[in-house]
């Protein structure tokens, strides 16, 4: 018998990571953190004390001001007071992202301040907060539960600080306990939220369970935390991919150098956005200086070994163009070559335009865009060492050997296409002294001769491995992309007549059989006279319709057709608009021309126009359907395209390209689909031509997918083996004890939501109508429902399913009687008594999910309801692990359950405020004031602060001089009291504060 192996509780998770950060392996002392984190883990208390941070302090300014006077020659302690008193103002901003920027440019450029000289002049200089040229200097500290309060109270499990400032902020969770780094990350989400000056000065958030460790910036939704899976060999740590992201992304020279030259901040519709760099940027961005710095002697100039060429190979999707602005970036400011002059080449104007609207949203301001020849030839003549951004084709025209600055670095977007047409070749003349770096998702490997095209030949000098490659299996297993599957439907019929063939066709072929008649247009005719047949794409344009409403439209995605020929685009358009209820949801796109047939003329579009369709493609607006022939099938990224609908011949890098613009995740999407109508798919490996690895991971049959759902299905349903399958109120009562606790908790929570996910994809499919799916997913929903409303109280539970499986639930579950078999109750005696037939499991499950939903909101307003919370909170972890049994839970959760009704019948009956209450209770239980004394204070100070603390406006309590206004009457009122010998006033005072301002805060919003 095997023995079972527990996971940690989140506090094991939390003396796991860290213990890795204490010790980093190849890093020297100076560049270790200082871990805090006594056995009772509050390891910020600790240092708390010892810098006499308040806790409505974001930063520990005394350790802030040592620090200063460390790293700065010209802050001494007689001047460093003006220097932290500015800074202090400058750390006030209006919003999380604005201050979070803010408060990162204090960090790169310091504050500035006026020291004296000797001769009493003074002069502008600037104090470092973080000294990045000599890291050793700084001071690096990890500290455990740092709890910030300013209205709200927030304390996440883990803060790493630099010189004091909050650099990292980690939430952490234990499988254990049925939570994962999901809910690390909406934990962190509400932490921003509730107190976002905290989250100002952050770099990135981190969210860990017992498994996995995500990261993200400040601001982050779920689907942009990703995991650090690769480290450089001093980092690794092979089998244990946690303890190895913590090492590589986690150690003090790593974040220092992401925090000093990988952010941007971008301006964007709805709210601007912080971007830092995922593990393969970073990397590949190191590697591409790396070779410039190698291949660089001392005074500048170039090594006569040195390879000037390298390529970085990277997967559709996992954001190349962001790695060539994070390397352009660092070219400029750390100057591996004096002065570079910097160039990103993209293949079409459209992606110029792209790409110079990203330099415009990140606020790039030494680039410039050009998009003429004779401009980009003045650019190379002037030879700025700047950003140029241009297209390839740009070069055709440039005169050779224009080059005036000997350090040219160019970067070619989509490298391929380097090769086409000579331009190579121009690109040569033009800049025949140029560092030269291709960046690929899609290498073309046609052979070795002269004329055949081979990106490796090109960038990989003497045959070497590309500089840095990241491939569609990793960015798979890191969800950069999620799975791409396929269907045939390249043998629809369609008929064969005198409109589809021309009379002699006919007569020749008039005895023939129609499928025979079929396989010789097939093989006889063009791909754009086969895709021109009026009966074909008739035909295959209904099954567009037919799919997309069926399969696709329910749950919100959207598709693209690809079409042969312009013409056949257009005859898609009419078709498919003629069946569409609202045709403007269908939008045609390519280029036509005076020249061009009424038929092809009809869906011209503008450029501008162009732009707008696909802005608004993105969105959640019309269009829902596009068409297009050539357009949108490079560098066209649109997380909520989900299928397209391909009829044109497409091979290699071009096929690869077309099956990477439905590989982009978005939330609910568990893979992308190509419907294929040409049997492009029917052989893949010819279609492809890379290795195994490539092939297999590009794209798989949709007969894999439903095997998923199949397999997902299966493992679900085995959690309630032995249970009987009806609805009657005893099963669904069985089942949900069964899932009331650790593992089956967990493993029924993600297990139902991947099941979901990929019923939504496979529907509607007549497999899933047969008895032996249909019933066995029915009950697993209507299991579901009862879950959300039993665990989470959901008013209307049903809510939580997606638009296929509503339908099921529908049929199979009744949600009026489930709402009535699970009544919501608040806390109390009527609540117990409801539940008092329940399996034991599930009772205490019952009772830990009502009592947390009661105190959550409160902690923070109340020490009382604190302790309360963080007391569930241990019973529901020795419950979970397994150090009581499901009575002895029970029991401790009734008791605290009532404990919490107590509470509120205290303060109701004393006729107390929640501010009132919060004051009387720490005074009472905290700093041993006499139960009459606390209450005389309380109710005093309260009737103080109401008279003299204006809360009319919004955002009140985040105003410094309102914080010291509840401050000061909190020591005027003490003063007047008769006190304790022993009270800690200092400390009693910011805590009082803390507690009083949530709750005036509380009952004004």
């Amino acid at each position: 018998m095997n023995e079972q192996i527990e996971r940690p509780t989140e506090s094991g998770v939390e003396g796991s990571i860290l213990g890795w950060l204490s010790e980093i392996p190849s890093l020297p002392e100076p560049l270790q953190w200082n871990v805090w984190d006594p056995e009772d883990g509050e390891g910020a208390a600790l240092l708390d004390k010892r810098y006499d941070r308040d806790k409505g302090e974001v930063i520990y300014w005394n350790l802030l001001r040592e620090q200063l006077i460390q790293i700065n020659e010209e802050v001494t302690p007689e001047n460093v007071g003006p220097v932290i008193t500015a800074l202090r103002r400058e750390m006030s901003y209006d919003g999380l992202m604005a201050g979070n920027q803010g408060a990162c440019e204090l960090l790169l450029e310091g504050q500035s301040f006026e020291p004296k000289r000797s001769n009493g002049t003074t002069k502008r200089s600037y104090a470092r907060l973080i000294d990045f040229r000599n890291p050793g200097r700084n001071r690096f500290d990890a500290v455990s539960q740092m709890r910030v309060t300013r209205g709200h109270s927030v304390r996440p499990d883990v803060t790493l600080l630099v010189n004091g400032i909050p650099l990292v902020q980690m939430e952490l969770k234990s499988l254990a306990q049925d939570n994962d780094y999901t809910d690390a990350i909406d934990d962190l989400r509400e932490y921003e939220e509730k107190v976002p000056r905290f989250f100002y000065p952050t770099l990135l958030n981190v969210a860990a369970d017992t498994e996995a460790l995500r990261y993200g910036a400040v601001g982050a939704p779920e689907k942009f935390y990703f995991p650090w899976s690769k480290a450089p060999g001093r980092f690794e740590a092979e089998g244990q991919p946690m303890k190895q992201a913590t090492w590589a992304l986690l150690n003090p020279e790593t974040l220092l150098d992401i925090l000093q030259g990988y952010v941007f901040y971008e301006r964007e519709e709805g709210g601007d956005a912080k971007i830092v760099p995922r593990h393969m940027q970073y990397y590949a961005t190191r590697e591409v200086l790396g070779r410039i710095e190698e291949g660089t002697a001392e005074d500048g100039a170039r090594r006569e070994d040195a390879k000037t060429r390298g390529l970085i190979w990277h997967t559709q999707g996992s954001g190349k163009s962001y790695t060539m602005l994070f390397a352009a970036k660092l070219l400029l400011e750390r100057q591996p070559v004096p002065n570079p002059q910097v160039f990103i080449l993209v293949d079409t104007d459209k992606l110029a335009r792209q790409m110079a609207d990203n330099l415009s949203a990140i606020g790039f301001d030494r680039s410039v865009v050009c998009r003429k020849i004779d401009h980009l030839q003045e650019v190379i003549e002037k030879g700025n060492s700047q950003l140029v951004l241009t297209t390839m084709h740009a070069f055709e025209d440039v005169d050779p050997g224009v080059q005036s600055n000997p350090n040219v670095v160019v970067m070619a977007d989509e490298a391929h296409r380097f090769m086409e047409k000579e331009l190579g070749s121009r690109l040569r003349a033009a800049l025949p002294e140029a560092w030269n770096f291709g960046f690929t998702g899609t290498p073309v490997h046609e052979g070795y001769s002269e004329a055949a095209r081979n990106t490796f030949r090109e960038y990989c000098p003497g045959g070497e491995d590309p500089l840095h490659h990241y491939s569609i299996r990793e960015g798979l297993e890191d969800g950069v992309i999620v799975p791409v599957f396929f269907t045939l439907r390249h043998q629809a019929e369609w008929d064969v007549d005198e409109e589809a063939m021309d009379k002699e066709f006919e007569e020749a072929f008039a005895e023939k059989p129609k499928e025979e008649k079929l396989r010789i247009i097939r093989e006889s005719l063009t791909q754009s006279e086969l895709g021109q047949l009026e009966p074909r794409v008739k035909t295959y344009a209904d099954v567009v319709v037919d799919h997309f409403e069926s399969k696709v439209e329910p749950n919100g995605w959207k598709g693209m057709v690809v079409a042969p020929s312009r013409l056949s685009a257009a005859m898609y358009g009419e078709h498919i608009k003629a069946r569409r209820t609202d045709p403007t949801d269908t939008r045609v796109l390519y280029t036509s021309g005076e020249g061009d047939p009424e038929r092809i003329r009809q869906f011209g579009t503008s450029k501008e126009e162009r732009g707008e369709i696909t802005r608004r493609f993105r969105k959640e607006e019309n269009p829902k359907l596009l068409v297009v022939h050539q357009m949108l099938l490079t560098g066209f990224d649109a997380p909520v395209l989900k299928t397209m609908y391909l009829d044109r011949r497409l091979q290699d890098h071009t096929l690869l390209q077309a099956i990477a613009r439905t590989n982009r995740p978005a939330e609910g999407k568990a893979n992308g689909e190509i419907v294929d109508f040409q049997g492009t798919f029917a052989n893949l490996d010819d279609a492809l031509h890379y290795d195994k690895e490539v092939v297999e991971a590009a794209a798989q049959s949709e007969e894999k997918l439903f095997e998923k759902f199949e397999a997902q299905l299966d493992a679900v349903f085995s959690l309630f083996d032995g249970i009987e399958k009806t609805n009657s109120q005893e099963a669904v009562q069985e089942a949900l004890a069964r899932v009331s606790k650790h593992p089956e908790r967990r493993q029924f929570k993600q297990g139902y939501k991947r099941l979901q996910d990929l019923y939504e994809s496979v529907s509607p499919d007549e497999r899933l109508v047969q008895p032996a799916i249909k019933d066995r997913y029915g009950w697993l929903s209507g299991i579901w429902v009862a879950f959300n409303r039993a665990e989470n109280r959901e008013e209307d539970p049903q809510e939580n399913v997606r638009e296929k499986t509503l339908q099921i639930v529908e049929e199979h579950v009744d949600v009026e009687r489930v709402k009535k078999d699970f009544p919501i109750y608040k806390v109390g005696e009527e609540h117990l008594d409801a539940i008092e037939g329940q399996e034991p499991a599930a009772k205490a499950s019952s009772i830990a999910a009502t009592t947390k939903a009661h105190l959550r909101p409160k902690v923070g307003q109340n020490p009382r309801y604190e302790r309360l919370s963080e007391r569930v909170e241990e019973v529901l972890s020795q419950w979970q692990s397994g150090q009581i049994a499901d009575p002895e839970a029970v029991d401790a959760l009734e008791e605290l359950e009532r404990e919490a009704v107590a509470v509120e019948e205290e303060a109701s009956e004393k006729g107390f405020s929640g501010a009132e209450y919060a004051t009387y209770a720490l005074l009472h239980d905290d700093y041993g004031f006499p139960e009459k004394k606390a209450r005389e204070v309380a109710e005093r100070l309260c009737g103080q602060l109401d008279a003299e603390i204006d809360t009319s406006y919004e955002g009140w309590w985040k105003n410094e001089k309102a914080q010291r206004k509840v401050k000061v009457q909190i020591y005027k009122t003490l003063a007047r009291s008769d006190t304790p010998e022993d009270l800690e006033k200092r400390a009693l005072g910011s805590e009082l504060r803390d507690y009083l301002i949530a709750n005036y805060a509380q009952a004004t919003t």
